[in-house]
């Protein structure tokens, strides 16, 4: 990859990240949607006293930030990327890049820059008003903050990946959210983000075992609580190597796809 790639490339992160904030509907449903849902989840159930095997008890809110952590991730790389690449190629954007200079590898390295940035700031938000705001405990060791960190990174990198592959299908930008918002809304539900995922259908389990969101959520459990949780889990442990591995294989997924579908504009316009 040559050096000018590279540097404009970069340069397109801060352009994509200014881009984002100034699109108030993408903020709220990507960037504040995984707070808002943690604020409804502590408070509509936190009277029920708090959950899991007994000497391993921990509140409502504890038990949900895994599971938010990760769908945030989902949401800045798929939801947002597959949403704002299908708008950009309805209005003519993606057309008008395709006229200049300016090469497909730095055009995604600006979206996924700009996927990093926000993830980023989107998980220090959330950490630091579950510690701060709903008083949960998070983490003092390195070893679970080392998990988080790996999980996040290539959770990350594949859902940032699959949005441009995802924002192929759209057939305008009209109708990207209606495609691409039910998809992810799905995944959620049968992913362990809103239901305790133990408590699901075997058959939903499995279904859910074939995509990305359940694997970054099982590692997010795994760096969150405690070890004893790790028996509610399909094979009753964590499995982190097999998280590893589903999240590469997502990984390289995304980037074939992504690298085979992407035009600047569509086939068929």
């Amino acid at each position: 990859m040559s050096t000018g790639i590279m540097t404009i490339g970069t340069a397109r992160v801060g352009y994509e990240t200014k881009g984002y904030f100034r699109s108030l509907d993408a903020v709220f449903f990507t960037f504040l949607f995984p707070l808002i849902m943690l604020g409804i989840f502590t408070a509509a159930f936190s009277s029920a006293g708090e959950i899991g095997p007994p000497g391993a008890e921990i509140s409502v809110g504890a038990y949900y930030l895994p599971g938010m952590l990760a769908a945030g991730v989902l949401l800045s790389g798929v939801q947002n990327l597959a949403v704002d690449i299908a708008t950009e190629k309805s209005d003519g954007t993606l057309k008008r890049l395709g006229g200049t200079p300016l090469s497909p590898v730095s055009y995604f390295l600006g979206k996924i820059g700009q996927v990093f940035v926000t993830g980023a700031l989107q998980a220090a938000l959330l950490l630091l008003a579950a510690a701060t705001v709903f008083g949960i405990a998070l983490p003092t060791d390195l070893e679970s903050w080392l998990t988080f960190a790996w999980v996040f990174v290539l959770g990350l990198t594949a859902s940032a990946l699959l949005g441009i592959a995802l924002s192929a299908l759209p057939r305008s930008g009209k109708s990207a959210t209606a495609v691409v918002i039910p998809i992810v809304l799905v995944l959620q539900f049968i992913s362990g983000v809103y239901l305790q995922f133990d408590r699901l259908p075997e058959w939903m389990q499995n279904i859910a075992s074939l995509f990305p969101l359940k694997w970054m959520a099982q590692g997010m459990r795994a760096a969150f609580l405690p070890d004893e949780f790790a028996a509610s889990e399909m094979n009753g442990a964590w499995e982190l190597g097999w998280v590893a591995v589903a999240l590469l294989a997502w990984l390289v997924v995304g980037l074939i796809v992504s690298r085979v579908t992407f035009r600047w504009i569509r086939r068929d316009a």
